[in-house]
């Protein structure tokens, strides 16, 4: 640093006032030497504010002087200037030595802030070679003793003025034999400001998004060239150069983005940098950080330290995963919620064992996308199977999606017969369905062999299973006071079971609920001790099923029997003769009831008495009688008024929807279902490849119907199956993020994110387009 000459009596008078507070020598240089900063830099800047230049000399830290020279740090002063609350950050772009460029980012200071910058600049192919950042000491009250000595300096309320400041130096190469042009510096420049006012708004998971979401696009178009490998990362504290600050020395081989992978660990483990300097030393890196744990404590807890090692070693390798990742943002915190989970079950052994999967890159990638789709998911995976996440993917990745029927349902009968009481047994039976439920989810989530119609039979026949044992097991325990339910005529009084809409369709998918018709054979009393009439005994057993199988959370696994007839104001279970009664030409049973009968398939019970209610659904159903399309289309408008709200897209009930599919499926079985026996089926594809057949659609039409039936099941499903939530039907607006994360779900994987959601965009305009125009060519129009 050039020496400059300070006035002796300013020299005098800045020695004498700190000695005569008693400062130590070191505290006695400082104070001079700052002095000496504003008197050489007042006149390198005579248009800018005293109060602003007096801010930035007496709060910057001692060592930013000896770093940067007179001029830089001129500039750097008039960057700081034009600080205040509407313009939260400032930045400068110019050529360096050698080719590469310098950047420079003042700006307020934020938590995770220096993170989200190496990230954005990561982001723009800039490879970080050198640089330092400093932040400002916090702002002394007016009232307190001036450390430095100077003069008292009122304050006149500049906005902004007296907020922590940051001055962060960059020096990057954009790129082997590649320029930064003037327009990707504009860009730049802009993302980080957006990204400044996120933090400043304290929108810290947004900005987080945005910046994961940016780099993991990057860094998606060299994924093939990652060998996931883990490099080692040296880490070293210090706890004796600062009295308030923490040092660690960083050693490391150089991957793309290392500095904000591992600014971002700190910063995800609540850790505050105050200074930082870094720099590239051939294929390594060099770092040091100053920082302090998220209490404002040094970390000197010796497991404290260890656990710091571990967590930013996985952090920064789950980094270059994130590619893998519909929803970057949501992967890298679902992780950093599970290493929690992982260091607070390894405790005393350091959390080495979690390391083990980091060497396996098949499962790490499919993790990250495990954890960047779903939060059902990972809660389920978080609680079930984090302790021991290798083995657990492995056998998900070799597991079947469907298991034969009989294999599940002896699994689940062993399982509840070892329980030893009923409290026991009815745990046993969620336990099972939930478990299974998982599996059938991750299956279909991991393997891209995975088809529709496979995922919605392995989801059907695990309804099925969990029903029939719900209902054997309520039986038994109404059966120890109560005896079994019989007939007048002496014999046991059948009861069986029937699935409706998508369960009677074999056609379940994400957060699909469970659509139950309970029926049993005829009036009569129980035969035990304290006995019930029949209806009295079967509106207890469907009480006590509804009640054994829990829903995991409202959508999944729901037992919905609001289709029973006269809807919630029926009994739960009805006699054959009630329900005949009910489902008949003259009986009391609304159009739409009639149409929703065609979904009716046994499940379970007493197969005769089945197959008697199937034949008279039949009878009913498609017995030619009038079925009238006016009140039909009138609901159908109906739906379409109260269910869509104005200016969204409901994937389900707006026009073009999935349900103008099944709808006008249903319409045409019930139109020549009469002459048609084939055309009898509760499954929406089984029916349309029927129409087909007898030709009451084209093959072109049954095609285009399959085509966009499947394509509007799966959007359904990818729009489900991040919070688990059966309403969840909205399309978010096309040109939003979540709109991108879902176009990922769903499969559209391109280099640029946004061209994958145009062409889904494209894609649901298409099929909802097409089914729309068929349905009103063929009906009329809503």
């Amino acid at each position: 640093m050039v020496g400059i000459i300070v006035p002796a009596e300013v020299a005098h008078n800045v020695a004498d006032a700190a000695c005569t507070r008693g400062q130590p020598p070191g505290i006695l240089k400082a104070m001079f030497d700052r002095e000496q900063q504003l008197q050489a830099l007042r006149p390198l800047c005579p248009d800018t504010d005293e109060e602003i230049l007096h801010d930035f000399v007496s709060r910057m830290d001692s060592e930013y002087f000896e770093r940067f020279s007179r001029t830089v740090i001129v500039r750097h002063i008039e960057l700081a200037s034009r600080l205040d609350p509407d313009h939260p950050c400032q930045m400068a772009i110019s050529a360096g030595s050698d080719g590469l460029t310098d950047i420079v980012v003042i700006a307020y200071d934020y938590f995770s802030e220096f993170a989200g910058i190496c990230g954005l600049l990561s982001a723009f192919g800039l490879d970080i070679r050198e640089g330092e950042i400093y932040t400002f000491a916090e702002a002394r009250p007016a009232s307190a003793p001036r450390a430095s000595g100077f003069p008292h300096r009122p304050r006149q309320g500049r906005p902004g003025l007296t907020r922590k400041k940051i001055v962060d130096f960059f020096r990057v190469s954009p790129g082997l034999g590649t320029t930064f042009p003037d327009d990707r510096q504009q860009t730049l420049i802009q993302e980080l400001q957006h990204l400044v006012r996120l933090l400043d708004e304290q929108r810290i998971s947004d900005a987080r998004r945005l910046v994961n979401r940016r780099l993991a696009e990057v860094l998606g178009k060299t994924r093939g060239t990652f060998t996931g490998l883990l490099y080692p990362i040296e880490i070293r504290f210090d706890n004796s150069l600062s009295d308030t600050y923490t040092l660690m020395d960083i050693r490391s081989t150089d991957t793309p983005a290392f500095l904000f992978a591992f600014a971002n660990a700190l910063a995800m483990r609540g850790l505050y940098v105050q200074k930082a300097h870094f720099m590239q030393v051939g294929t390594e890196i060099h770092d040091r950080f100053w920082v302090r744990g998220r209490h404002g404590h040094k970390l000197e807890d010796p497991r404290e330290q260890q656990e710091l090692r571990v967590t930013a070693t996985l952090i920064k390798q789950f980094t270059h995963f994130l590619v893998w990742a519909p929803d970057p943002a949501k992967a890298i915190d679902h992780f950093d919620l599970f290493l929690d989970r992982i260091l607070e079950e390894t405790k005393g052994a350091g959390g080495d064992r979690s390391l083990a999967f980091l060497k396996d890159k098949k499962a790490m990638a499919l993790l990250a996308r495990l954890l960047g789709t779903s939060d059902f998911l990972w809660e389920d995976f978080l609680r079930r199977q984090h302790a021991n996440l290798l083995p657990v993917l492995e056998g998900y990745q070799r597991a079947p999606l469907i298991r034969p029927r009989a294999e599940l349902a002896r699994d689940l009968r062993q399982r509840v017969t070892r329980a030893k009481t009923d409290d026991l047994k009815h745990r046993a039976l969620n336990q099972f369905k939930d478990r299974e439920l998982f599996r059938i989810d991750m299956v279909h989530l991991m393997d891209s062999a995975s088809t529709l119609t496979d995922f919605s039979r392995a989801l059907t026949e695990l309804a099925e299973v969990v029903l029939a044992q719900a209902a054997s097991d309520c039986q038994a325990a109404l059966a120890k006071p109560h005896g079994v339910p019989l007939l007048t005529t002496g014999a046991v009084c059948p009861f069986t079971m029937f699935g409706l809409g998508k369960f009677g369709g074999c056609e379940l998918g994400y957060a699909s609920d469970i659509e139950v018709l309970f029926v049993y054979g005829a009036p009569g009393r129980t035969s035990g001790r304290k006995k019930l009439d029949n209806s009295e005994y079967f509106e207890r057993l469907v009480q006590a099923i509804l009640q054994r199988i829990e829903a995991k959370q409202e959508g999944i696994f729901h037992l919905d029997v609001r289709l029973r007839p006269h809807g919630g104001k029926g009994l739960l279970a009805n006699t054959l003769d009630e329900a005949g009664r009910y489902y008949a030409p003259n009986g009391l049973a609304a159009p739409f009831e009639r149409q929703a009968l065609i979904k009716l398939r046994y499940v379970g019970g007493d197969e005769e008495l089945g197959g008697r209610v199937e034949a008279h659904r039949d009878s009913f159903v498609y017995s030619g009688h009038q079925w009238d399309l006016a009140i039909a289309l009138d609901l159908r408008r109906q739906q379409i008024k109260e269910l869509i709200e104005p200016g969204r897209t409901n994937v389900k009930y707006s026009p073009g929807g999935l349900i103008d599919i099944e709808y006008a499926v249903q319409y045409l079985q019930l139109m020549h279902g009469h002459r048609e026996a084939r055309l009898r089926s509760p499954n929406t594809l089984g029916a349309l490849g029927a129409l087909a057949e007898i030709r009451v659609v084209t093959t072109e039409e049954a095609v285009m119907l399959r085509e966009a039936y499947l394509f509007l099941r799966l959007l359904i499903d990818g729009l489900r199956i991040v919070r688990g939530h059966a309403k969840d039907l909205l399309l978010p607006a096309s040109a939003s993020e979540e709109f991108v994360f879902l176009a990922r779900r769903l499969g559209y994987q391109t280099d640029k994110w946004e061209e994958g959601a145009s062409k889904l965009s494209a894609d649901i305009r298409r099929h909802m387009d097409w089914t729309g125009n068929f349905f009103t060519s063929r009906f009329g129009k809503l």
